[in-house]
């Protein structure tokens, strides 16, 4: 089977919208998915994030959008609100070739009155959490009955989280002729109970998971107590240098300390987890996602569906007892083909997790003294961009080409110096290079973007 995505006779537009980012052939997700994808059948895939799945199903739904139809062609539910805005911002990435294709996320943590709003000006893919979904379903200012495509992202994740009523609500609001197609990084009986009830006669495909762990170089320190974890995470970064990390931490409180020592040494990390406000949540995922911070250290849940390319290491500060959130974990370095790296801290007590996941992967794998990492080195990497933001988003219909624009025109320097661009209801990101940012945020104070005065700082 051909792995060229000239073989699947896409849209012309499409084609050529893949070549100009920068894909030059399908992910083995990709090349098993799509043709079937295409052609209209029902599937259950075994994909992790980062294997290029929603680039799978994003091509899959925009390949059947019909513009002339203003309502919802296309359902896509997915566990957490982080996820569901990464998934929307692919989709439209990928879509920008086909214009006027709108995309819209209904999540919680998000006002509902705009959500009502957007939908009553009509959407042809939404993107969503089960809970917020339903909630707008059952008061009827949604309406799936144009659905032709329904898409459960990290199925297994939103089981975990006890969506399964939810998703089997959800499925009766869309049509019964629909294509359903189902993502799971694991299949436990409760995914394969879902699977039978919401897909018919659905095509299994399953990428092999051995070629995705080779992908990965994992080592195991060994430490010996829980305090010398800090220094010993200061020594990896400090030999391995990687340009962006994240410290996996098993509670809040030691995200936070980590991040804030850390942080102390010079090196730019914030820390995730549900305790923070979910604007603060967005602000760390979007500085960390266009380079304004080299590392977070997070939670697992708050870690649920960041999708981060180019991740350099993971650091599993505390091993999991769970085997299977250890190879989600390090699922998150080595994306799409490319080799990744994971460290492990291994202290006595996490023996019997080490051995759940050598039994898990069913291969050996060497702990190594800590000490054999070598002297301390400075962690010297810093980020090369800085994230702004603007006081105006979406609500005052403030676009990227607006915001480039005014960068341009108003502190003189060279559109190459701008990075990402994020725009919300009521706020706008955007990142620029660290030495101009200061120029930038000063221009832009003094004068207008789109004829108008906005308050622009630094995150």
């Amino acid at each position: 089977m051909s792995d060229s995505f000239e073989s699947l006779k896409l849209d012309s537009r499409l084609e050529k919208n893949l070549k100009d980012l920068g894909f030059e052939s399908m992910t083995p997700i990709q090349s098993k998915s799509l043709p079937l994808i295409i052609s209209n059948d029902d599937v259950i895939a075994q994909a992790k994030t980062g294997s290029g799945k929603t680039v799978a199903f994003g091509l899959g739904v925009l390949s059947k959008i019909d513009m002339s139809l203003s309502s919802p062609q296309s359902l896509v539910l997915c566990p957490t609100r982080e996820l569901a805005e990464q998934v929307a911002k692919e989709v439209r990435m990928l879509a920008r070739a086909i214009p006027n294709v709108k995309v819209l996320t209904i999540t919680g943590g998000k006002s509902e009155y705009q959500q009502q709003k957007s939908l009553a000006h009509g959407a042809h893919i939404i993107v969503g959490t089960p809970g917020r979904v339903l909630k707008l379903l059952k008061k009827r200012f949604l309406n799936l009955g144009m659905v032709h495509t329904y898409i459960l992202d990290e199925a297994d994740r939103m089981l975990d989280m006890g969506f399964f009523e939810d998703i089997s609500k959800i499925s009766t609001f869309v049509p019964n002729d629909r294509q359903t197609l189902l993502f799971s990084a694991t299949f436990p009986e409760d995914i394969e109970e879902l699977g039978q009830k919401i897909a018919k006669n659905a095509v299994r495909v399953t990428v092999d998971k051995e070629h995705v762990e080779d992908m990965i170089k994992e080592e195991f320190f060994e430490l010996s107590s829980h305090k010398d974890k800090t220094d010993a995470l200061l020594k990896v970064l400090g030999k391995y240098q990687p340009e962006r990390f994240i410290v996996f931490c098993k509670t809040k409180r030691i995200s936070d300390v980590v991040a804030d020592t850390l942080f102390d040494r010079g090196i730019a990390i914030s820390s995730i987890h549900g305790d923070l406000e979910q604007n603060e949540r967005t602000e760390v995922l979007t500085m960390f996602s266009n380079k304004s911070l080299c590392g977070i250290a997070a939670t697992d849940v708050a870690a649920r569906g960041i999708d981060i390319k180019g991740l350099d290491l993971v650091v599993n500060y505390d091993l999991s007892t769970d085997p299977e959130i250890y190879v989600h974990r390090i699922g998150r370095t080595g994306r799409a083909g490319n080799e990744g790296h994971a460290v492990s801290f291994l202290t006595h007590y996490e023996t019997d997790s080490f051995e759940r996941i050598l039994e898990y992967q069913n291969r050996e794998h060497e702990i190594i003294p800590i000490d054999a990492v070598g002297e301390e080195i400075s962690y010297s990497v810093k980020p090369e961009m800085v994230t702004l933001f603007i006081s105006g988003g979406k609500r005052d219909k403030l676009r990227p080409g607006d915001i480039v624009g005014a960068i341009v025109g108003e502190s003189g320097v060279d559109f190459k110096e701008i990075g990402d661009i994020s725009i919300t209801n009521v706020v706008s990101f955007v990142a620029v290079k660290s030495h101009c940012a200061d120029l930038i945020k000063d221009k832009l104070n003094s004068g207008k973007i789109k004829n108008r005065k906005f308050r622009v700082g630094i995150l």
